[in-house]
């Protein structure tokens, strides 16, 4: 079976949580939705992906699509992407699979989002594309499905590396490769002083770490300099946004007004968590149900806050808030779509004016560049569910594509495989380290 072949090859999303793609590949659904939407500003590799390798995500899709019985599938691309569109049509067979034009705005590649736009149905609050007869796979990840077909586990990623270095570009690296070296092969920084958004600006994290490490859920690196406005906002501790927002907000109510979530129909009011920063624990809990169903995308935080205010960490506050509690907010009003939603879209080139990074906007070509690290650092958690467990010793050593970590059977999680041949240096409960 297709789930076996995927668990064994430790196939996960490529373009989120890293969610195991067998237990997609067990489900019985009426669409299968390929996600090429790509909306984070600035990263453009899963435009890559499908322009020079478009045969395989196609091969991938129609995989999965038989696998979970889909009678349709839908490809959803942005109408931009005229080349990467151009090249899957000529490995395209009509019949089953409908592309599905997206315009050039963020959150396009939102799940919920990108539900509604394909087949016109709405994922019930807290839910998932199951529940509405959807599976939905992004396009990296259909190519993995394809390798998994063929036997081949996941010991590469495909990603972008763009902003403050000279020369932007996206390519293959293997699995455990330190961001210093992904760096090295753009060119290197343009500024001495940088820090690096790993996987998005919007929705990825910071990091000053050239050690981290690459792992089969990282979209790209964005090198931004120190001093940058978007550094500066994020470097604030936790405790210093909410203080700003409890001395600060107005309740203008944008952050509720351009959410994505709220929008399609459901009850996410950032405003009104907002509120909750002035309350006792009692009253919080009131206010932070409306943090609930938040999907951490960053619009009100990044965009449509003018006192640039923190109203996302307040909602990733209130639901953490919640869950310690043990609270679970239920939406009782039926989920219908905002009139105004087609009218509050936000354009890519709007959003990066307002992150001030348009001069940073610039292609990332894919080049088969070698890249061949010293060492790797084999992450046993790179997935959702259960960490890995080492199925391998110090000192032995490994093939590329060997299973180095495996996770317990009946348990949620994903293998882990040697990315490169060489000798396994250390064993800890987080990684494997093989040195070249």
């Amino acid at each position: 079976m297709l789930s076996d072949s995927l668990r064994e090859c430790g196939v996960v999303g490529a373009g989120g949580a890293g969610f195991p793609t067998s237990v997609k590949a067990q489900s019985q659904v009426e669409f299968l939705i390929a996600n090429g939407a790509e909306c984070e500003p600035l990263i453009h590799k899963d435009a890559e992906l499908m322009r020079h390798f478009p045969e395989p995500i196609l091969q991938g899709m129609q995989a999965m699509m038989d696998a979970t019985g889909a009678k349709t599938g839908k490809f959803g691309i942005k109408t931009k992407n005229a080349e990467s569109l151009a090249a899957l049509q000529r490995h395209w067979k009509p019949g089953r699979i409908e592309f599905v034009m997206l315009g050039d705005f963020y959150p396009s590649g939102d799940e919920y989002e990108l539900v509604y736009t394909a087949t016109g149905r709405l994922i019930p609050p807290a839910g998932i594309p199951l529940q509405v007869g959807c599976v939905v796979n992004n396009v990296e990840t259909l190519y993995n499905v394809d390798l998994a077909g063929k036997g081949t586990p996941v010991t590469e990623k495909f990603l972008s590396v763009c902003g403050a270095v000279r020369q932007p570009k996206s390519f293959w690296a293997p699995v455990g490769t330190p961001f210093r070296d992904l760096i090295a092969l753009a060119g290197g920084a343009t500024i001495p002083d940088f820090g690096i958004f790993v996987s998005g600006i919007m929705m990825g994290t910071l990091t000053f770490d050239l050690d981290d490490v690459v792992t089969k859920t990282t979209g790209g690196l964005i090198v931004l300099p120190r001093d940058h406005y978007l550094m500066t906002r994020r470097t604030r501790s936790v405790e210093e946004m909410h203080h700003i927002g409890k001395s600060a907000c107005d309740q203008c109510s944008y952050c509720t007004e351009f959410c994505p979530r709220y929008l399609l129909g459901y009850q996410v009011m950032p405003h009104k968590v907002m509120r909750s920063l002035g309350f006792t624990s009692t009253g919080s809990d009131i206010w932070n149900q409306w943090a609930e169903l938040c999907c951490a995308c960053g619009i009100c935080t990044l965009y449509a806050c003018p006192e640039d205010l923190y109203p996302k960490e307040a909602c990733d506050q209130g639901k953490r808030d919640r869950r310690a509690a043990g609270l679970k907010f239920v939406q009782q009003a039926p989920v219908e779509v905002h009139p105004m939603k087609e009218y509050r879209r936000i354009p890519l080139v709007q959003l990066r004016r307002r992150l001030q990074i348009e001069e940073y906007e610039r292609e990332a070509p894919f080049e088969r560049v070698e890249c061949r690290p010293a060492a790797v650092r084999i992450k046993l958690k790179q997935h959702a569910g259960q960490p890995a467990l080492p199925a391998v010793e110090e000192g032995r050593k490994v093939k590329r594509g060997q299973v180095v970590g495996r996770v317990e059977s009946g348990k949620l999680g994903a293998n882990v495989h040697a990315s490169i041949d060489g000798k396994v240096r250390a064993v800890t409960g987080d990684a494997i380290e093989i040195v070249a």
